[in-house]
């Protein structure tokens, strides 16, 4: 049974109440914050006082489903009205929103209470969380290392057990990254199978939302609550949304992945991949095989060639969509003598380095006479990526990598080295690219004690798929019974 699962039985059963809830994970908050520094923002009294309501409601018999009265928290770039949304950064600085981003509206129907907003690299451009504007969010496995990024917060918080669930967002990776490092389930949906209103755009056609969660079964409860067409989100999918918990339930209990074929991506192993990555990934791979999985080879020849098209394509959209911020409208103003230098001014003052590096590198893809050399040529490797999981999807039910090609690694490492850093999302971006959904799940530990991750790909839509194979594996390993050390060592 998932974490969620268990809270609320022991909600419904009257043995804990959702105020005194919210106030264990308030408390944990406060012991392991200071080391984790995973929250931006936490609204403990307007948690409290949404415990209060969720309680009386549920006295008076209402039932909203599993996640009433479930203590969540939500990546610092999805709008939330009235409460600080800032993207990790100065040129937002205590901007708060008009109005509620859809997953965090639906969310709040669904009864899930939110205890705050995570930290994040500065506008979700990052692979660490070191990029924040306000502070570095450290790994609850190792305090010494990063979470992995964009949203490290997210993923710190649910591993260092001061929420239940929470949310992240995947333009490259950044949900399973952290999820790989911090050792939690990251699924990054289809593209257009959760809504990205009110979702503040680092890369439109690469952005989607998902959730971090302790358990595969907590991730389809929360994808169940989130996914789904909405008119405000014009690249939404119109497509009905199947019972993910069901499909769980469904597998047989011996030899539950028998009729799946799966494909291992023979592009992400080898060169760069670190040994005990590797030998982890094998050892689950052998393990999906005793489940029943008949795996074969696949090979995605374009594979290795998605992080060169990334780094143009995305850096090209965030300079179009960063340019809304230019002391205006909202945000931050820097007053100078004319309108020009004013906005200098403030987008110097306001954005951080990595921002500013992806911003100028974006524009100089899109400036006339590179326009055709760099991001036309780079959209056509994104054609052929898609063509090259069309293939490998005639002869699979799913593909299996690495989720990322080394473990955690130290803060400060790879600060001066940002190609180094670029290529730990050398296995996740490729998924984006496509549009397609994917998981990681933890399938091993290095001799350091650091996470490491699996990532299952799925085809458009295929949710279910790849949430049925990663439950399979879960709930025949041990690996998601280990707290961090940070946890272990604490009262709760």
């Amino acid at each position: 049974m998932s974490v969620i699962q268990q809270l609320q039985q022991q909600l419904r059963r009257g043995e804990v109440s959702s105020v005194a809830l919210v106030e264990r994970y308030l408390e944990n908050i406060r012991q392991r914050e200071p080391q984790v520094q995973g929250y931006l923002t936490v609204t403990a009294a307007a948690a409290l006082a949404q415990a209060q309501a969720l309680d009386a409601r549920r006295a008076q018999g209402e039932d909203l489903g599993w996640l009433m009265g479930i203590p969540i928290a939500l990546k610092d770039n999805l709008c939330t009205q009235g409460i600080p949304t800032t993207c990790a950064s100065r040129i937002l600085a205590g901007y708060q929103p008009p109005y509620h981003a859809t997953v965090a509206e639906r969310l709040m129907q669904a009864g899930a209470v939110l205890l705050g907003k995570t930290n994040l690299d500065e506008f979700a451009m990052g692979s660490s969380t070191e990029h924040s504007a306000y502070q570095i969010t450290t790994n609850p496995w190792d305090t010494s290392r990063v979470p992995g990024g964009s949203s490290g917060g997210s993923a710190a918080v649910v591993a260092a057990q001061e929420c239940v669930a929470a949310l992240g967002s995947d333009t490259g990776g950044s949900i399973r990254l952290p999820a790989s490092f911090c050792g939690v389930v990251g699924i990054k949906p289809t593209y257009g199978r959760v809504s990205r209103f009110g979702l503040v755009a680092y890369a439109s056609s690469l952005d989607q939302i998902g959730p971090l969660t302790a358990t595969v079964a907590d991730a389809a409860i929360m994808l169940q609550a989130i996914a789904g067409h909405d008119p405000k989100d014009s690249t939404s999918i119109a497509a009905p949304v199947p019972d993910y918990l069901q499909a769980l339930a469904s597998l047989p209990p011996t030899r539950p992945l028998a009729g799946f074929t799966l494909g291992v991506i023979q592009e992400t192993l080898g060169e760069g991949l670190d040994p005990e990555v590797g030998q982890a990934f094998d050892q689950a791979v052998r393990h999906l095989e005793q489940l029943g999985a008949h795996i074969i080879p696949i090979s995605c020849p374009t594979f290795a060639k998605g992080l060169a098209a990334y780094y143009i394509l995305a850096p090209a959209e965030a300079s179009a969509n960063l340019a809304r911020y230019d002391g205006v409208r909202y945000g931050l103003r820097v007053p100078a003598s004319d309108l020009v230098r004013m906005y200098a001014k403030t987008r110097g003052e306001g954005f951080g380095r990595e921002v500013k590096r992806r911003i100028m590198l974006g524009t100089y893809t899109l400036s006339q006479g590179y326009y055709d050399a760099y991001y036309l040529q780079a959209q056509k490797v994104r054609t052929l990526i898609r063509r090259d999981f069309d293939q490998a999807f005639t002869q699979v039910q799913a593909l299996l990598s690495p989720t990322a090609p080394v473990p955690a690694f130290p803060i400060g490492s790879k600060e001066n080295d940002p190609l180094s850093m670029y290529l730990t999302d050398l296995m996740t971006i490729p998924v984006n690219l496509a549009g397609l959904p994917a998981l990681s799940v933890p399938c091993g530990f290095t001799r350091q004690g650091l996470p490491i991750g699996l990532q299952v790909i799925g085809n458009v839509l295929q949710e279910t798929v790849i949430l049925q194979i990663a439950q399979a594996y879960e709930q025949s390993t041990i690996w998601h019974q280990h707290t961090p050390p940070l946890v272990a060592d604490g009262d709760g």
